[in-house]
Order: C-alpha cells, then structure tokens, then sequence
C-alpha cells in the first residue's frame, strides 16, 4: 500500500478495466457496419432478423446489468470480472465460428451476458480502488472517456474489420484482449466485496424481467410500431414487473437493490442524465452513419475517418470536465456537456443532400462529441459519488444499465423519427433534431437534480470557546 492507503497497482489496473471497458462498449455497436455481410454469408431472412444480432448483445447485457452488479458486490468484484471476461472470451469465439444466423443470436446473448458481469463489476472495482475526491474523477475522467471512445470508435473498427479481413474478425478481436485481462487480472485487481451475504432471488428474477423487456420492446419497436401488440405487450410487462420487484425489495430482508439508494438525489440525477446523454449520442450516431452512407454516399471506411473527429473530442471534453469539476462541481459541467452535445445536434440538423464534410458535418461532430465526453464523465462523478463500499457494484451496475438502456432508446427513437418521412434527409433532420431536444431535457434535469448536497452546520455549544488550533484538531 502506498503512505495513502491505496494500492499502488491503481493506474495499471485502471488501465486494465479500461481496455474491457473498451472492449464491451465496442462490441455493442461495431457489428452495425458488418451487418450487410453477415446477413449475406449466413442467410438471415431479412434485414430485420439480421439486426437482432446487435439487438441480442443489448437485450442480454441491459437485462443481467443490475444482477452482474450486485453480484460483484456479493461474491466479489475481481471473481464476477473474471468469470465474465471468460465467458465473453468463449462467446467471442463462438459468435466469429457461427454456422447459422440462430448460432450467432444465441451466442450474441451470450455476448451480452459476460458483458453485464463484466462491466459493473470493473467499475466497481475502479470506485473500490481509488479515494472519493479529485483522484476518483480522475479515473471516472479515463474510464468514461474510453467509454465513449469506444462507442464511437466502433464504426471505425467494424467497418475497417469487415472490409480487410471480414465479418468474423468483428467477433475474434476480443479474443486476444480477453486473454490479456485474464492473465493480467489476477495480478493487478485486489478481491473487494460488500458485507452483505445474502441473494434475492424473486428480486433478481423480476428485474432481469422487467428491465430484458423494456430493452426488447425498445428495441423492437422500429421494426414492428411502437403501437403494435408486440411493442405495448413488452413494455407492459416490464412495468408490471417493475412494480412487483418494486414490492418485493420493501419486503426482503436481503433486497437486491436496497431501495434506500435512491434517496441520493445525486445517484438519482447522475443515473438520469447519464441515460439521456446514452439516449443522445447513440441516436446521433445512428442517423449520422446512415446520412453519411446513404445520402453522401461514404464507403464504412472514409466514414470511420471522417467520424474520428468524435471520439477525439469526447475524450477531450471528458478531460475538461474532471478538470471543471474539482472547481465548480458536476452540475454545471453536466449541463454545460450536454448543451454541447445539444448545439452539435442542432448544427447537424442543418445537413443537406449535397453538404460537405467542413461544413456539413464537422462542426456539428466537433460540439457534440465534446459535449459528450463532459456529461459522460459528469454524469458517472455524480451517479457514484454517494455510493456505499458495500453498494458500489450495485451503483455501477445502475449507471452502466442507464448508458445501455439510454442507447437502446437513442437507436430506437432516431430509427423511428428518420423512417417517418418519406425523403431521407428531413428525416435525418429530424432524427437530429429530436436528439437536440432530449439533451436540453437533460439539461434542465441536471439542473434540477445535481445540486451540491448542502452540509449541515453543527452549532457550537453555548459558553464554550475553543482555540484556532483546538477548533482546527476538532474538525
């Protein structure tokens, strides 16, 4: 241990959890670009049933996340990563040598499932591992900017994969990271849990229920109508199942999410606004690739190159804002981010069908991937902050369940918005523009909900004075 407390294998192990960090929010999205082809090799009956091989990967991930994170706080942190990096290792393997589209489906839940074990419990381990203050947002600064890198960088790498090498390449690219993070894991991440040891199992059930068909009727719903029987019958189930878990965590004595939690405005509002920053930036990223290759015409390549300019602005903005918030505190770095990635929908929504790149495109990519990186990082600050040692698995399992339910949404609501019109640019416009008015949505909810915790002033006992220095060894 350091003369702090700390481990001193801190920053290589940040480092570590960054790459799988990398790695899960890479694989949400890198198969977009390999869609056509895999369709073609595997013979999917059509374009919707090939999207349920990115659909899959969201369903199993945004279902299991709650349980992948209170499992790390049970069994332990270092364990439930492990265990997941294996399973995504294997599941990576499977989903490149898959012989049928039902092959690859199944093995993209499967993909999911390890990810949700994966994710929560490595940031958990990261919140376990450094002290609350200026260093912490330092490592949520790098963990949250490598996180949107990966989001945006997916476009890049699927389409670059696909073209060189071909789809199965999308799926092997795990393989050697996986094996890294479990040669190295061992060695580098210290054993953590909660002090609670006991499961709820009816509560696991019913919000592995309820949150798998939210995702699915989000999800689903471009494809079928968000009016249709399927969409309204998967969302009902998942709010009746919401409510019973809701009930059932009142009355267990071991709840799996302690309802307590909640009382924390700030985990409250940092949870929010990190799924309305998901809900923004995979939505934009939607209707930009589908612009860019359908109306301009770019190859998955020169549209990776053209997009770099996001990724880079995210991890920039994300330095700032950990910077910022060691001054003014995370809600007006909150707001400010996403009255960036806000300014950045809006430009884009001034795209024609004959834009050029520098002014078409790139400023409004430059604004919104800034914006991107400040409330990611913001928002994450604020959602773990107030967490507990014991809960902190569960906390990171809540705030990476909002970024993966907030993108399953952003896909979904720019899907629907851009397919509403009958010309292809208004509705990437509109597309654009509905991703505008959901960041300043979240704008005005950071505001609301992430104001600096007001201490509590302790009066001084009356006929009691002490000196500077007594009162200073007081405090």
């Amino acid at each position: 241990m350091d003369d702090d407390g700390l481990d001193p294998r801190r920053w290589a192990a940040l480092a570590l959890l960054c790459a799988a960090n990398f790695m899960v929010i890479l694989d949400s999205q890198i198969v977009l670009l390999a869609l056509p082809s895999i369709e073609r090799d595997l013979g999917f009956a059509d374009g919707g049933s090939a999207q349920w091989v990115l659909s899959a990967y969201l369903l199993g991930f945004g279902g299991l996340m709650l349980l992948g994170g209170r499992t790390a706080d049970l069994v332990g942190r270092r364990r439930t990563f492990l265990v997941g990096t294996a399973l995504f290792l294997v599941s990576s393997l499977l989903c490149g040598f898959a012989w049928t589209g039902g092959v690859l489906v199944a093995a993209r839940v499967a993909q999911g499932v390890s990810a949700a074990l994966m994710a929560p419990s490595a940031l958990a381990v990261v919140t376990a591992m450094f002290a609350e203050g200026p260093e912490r947002n330092k490592a949520l600064a790098i963990w949250s900017s490598v996180g949107g890198f990966g989001a945006t960088a997916a476009l890049l790498v699927g389409g670059t994969l696909t073209d060189a090498l071909g789809w199965p390449w999308v799926f092997f690219l795990n393989v050697p990271v996986a094996v890294v993070l479990l040669a190295l894991g061992p060695v580098l991440l210290s054993e953590s849990r909660g002090r609670a040891r006991a499961y709820d199992p009816a509560g696991a059930l019913t919000v592995t229920l309820a949150v798998s068909a939210a995702v699915y009727g989000v999800v689903r719903a471009p494809e079928a109508g968000w009016v249709s029987a399927s969409t309204l019958g998967a969302l009902g189930v998942a709010v009746v199942a919401g409510a019973v878990f809701v009930r059932i965590e009142t009355r267990s004595a071991a709840p799996l999410v302690p309802l307590r939690i909640f009382r924390s405005r700030r985990l409250t509002g940092g949870n929010l606004v990190m799924m309305l920053t998901a809900v923004g930036a995979f939505g934009t990223s939607f209707a930009v690739s589908q612009y860019a290759q359908s109306v301009l015409g770019y190859s998955p390549l020169k549209f990776g190159l053209a997009t770099a300019v996001l990724p880079v602005m995210a991890v920039a903005g994300s330095y700032a804002a950990q910077a910022a918030i060691g001054r003014v505190d995370v809600r007006p770095v909150a707001m400010s981010g996403l009255a960036f990635m806000a300014a950045g929908s809006l430009a884009l929504g001034q795209v024609t069908a004959d834009s050029g790149y520098l002014t078409g495109l790139l400023p409004g990519l430059f604004l919104f991937g800034f914006g991107l990186g400040a409330s990611a990082v913001a928002a994450a600050v604020a959602a773990l902050s107030g967490a507990t040692e014991r809960d902190s698995g569960l906390a990171s399992g809540l705030n990476t369940a909002a970024f993966q339910l907030g993108g399953a949404l952003g896909v979904a609501v720019a899907a629907t918005v851009a397919v509403s019109r009958t010309d292809a640019v208004p509705g990437f416009r509109a597309a654009f523009d509905t991703s505008a008015g959901i960041t300043l949505a979240g704008v005005v909810i950071a505001g609301l909900l992430l104001a600096r915790p007001l201490r509590r002033r302790v009066p001084e006992p009356v006929g009691v004075t002490m000196s500077k220095e007594e009162n200073t060894c007081g405090t």
